[in-house]
């Protein structure tokens, strides 16, 4: 592990000016569930590390005065199970229960989780992100199957922000400038060049808070095909969101995990759903269309599959109605 500054602010403020000293790289440690590992295989090589869990502001869940509700970046897993205000917010609960770990969701932070670096082993080998070539020539079993025409084909790590994006939650961020808002969906991008990671970060940019939108009359769910009950990632995964009108589907969104570089839309399987009544016929049929452009590696067509059954089991579960798994 390289050696580096430690510092513990405060204040957003004092988090922000920490991050951006000129000349110093400087990376955020919340809960460390995945930086430790990053340092010590020296995969990151940070000048300073800045450790953000004292500072009071980026902890807090806070109901806003139209509904939303805002939670803090350090925000810890275990305090969204615990929070009564996310009952209303199936989905995430979904997905923080499928991490399966005390250790993991005790220590893990909402801001973490939301922007884990890839598991791709040879970016955590040798922290190259965008040799595409040796992935298509080598172990390509869990890489991506959508959005892998140029160089990156690993697969978003974030098990929380398709339920997120589905939602149209916000972020926000600070800087030495001010703050600003985004889509959640916004925070990520497919990198094309070696100066480009997987999201949208500027060096020295803070997530400070996440807004959800008010639950209202919205039934969300989070469904992962995992290898067993265990912490390990899921093979596939996908949150459904929908908005009835009476036993109809009024507004739908749908978005997938594991299976691209971002947490990729299937905005064609959520127009499959509006209109209709959700029965096992229908749900079956997003889950179709949602994989129709699945470009599988030579090693990973089985999770087109994996995929298909992930979107047609979060439909199913954000309905109300039996999914047939486990």
């Amino acid at each position: 592990m390289k050696s580096f500054e430690y510092a513990e602010p405060r204040t957003e403020e004092e988090a922000v000016e920490f991050l951006q000293d000129a000349g110093t790289t400087a990376v955020v440690l919340a809960g460390g569930t995945d930086l430790m590992g990053l340092l010590k295989k020296m995969v990151v090589t940070p000048d300073r590390v800045v450790n953000i869990m004292e500072v009071d502001s980026l902890k807090e869940i806070r109901l806003l005065p139209d509904g939303s509700l805002a939670i803090g970046s350090a925000v810890t897993l275990d305090e969204l199970l615990a929070d009564p205000h996310l009952a209303d917010y199936g989905g995430i609960l979904d997905a923080v229960h499928g991490i399966n770990s005390m250790q993991l969701q005790s220590q893990g932070t909402l801001g973490g989780e939301v922007l884990r670096r890839p598991q791709c082993w040879y970016f955590r080998r040798d922290g190259e992100l965008l040799d595409g070539r040796r992935v298509i020539e080598g172990d390509n079993r869990y890489h991506a199957i959508l959005g892998n025409q140029g160089p990156a084909k690993f697969v978003s790590a974030s098990r929380i922000a398709p339920c997120l994006i589905a939602l149209g939650a916000q972020a926000r961020l600070r800087c030495a400038e001010g703050e600003r808002w985004c889509d959640v969906a916004d925070l990520f991008q497919i990198p094309r060049r070696a100066d480009q990671q997987e999201n949208t970060l500027a060096p020295g940019e803070l997530v400070t808070h996440f807004v959800l939108p008010p639950a209202g009359a919205l039934q969300s769910a989070t469904y992962e095909v995992r290898h067993g009950a265990g912490p390990d990632m899921p093979l596939a995964a996908a949150a459904a969101v929908l908005e009835f009108s009476g036993q109809r589907v009024k507004e739908a969104q749908v978005v997938m995990g594991q299976v691209a570089p971002i947490p990729w839309r299937a905005d064609a399987a959520a127009e499959v759903l509006v209109g209709h009544r959700v029965d096992e016929r229908l749900a079956a049929e997003a889950g179709r269309v949602a994989v129709a452009q699945a470009t599988p590696l030579s090693h990973n067509e089985y999770k087109v599959q994996l995929a298909q059954t992930a979107v047609r089991r979060a439909v199913l579960r954000a309905a109300g109605l039996e999914t047939g798994g486990f």
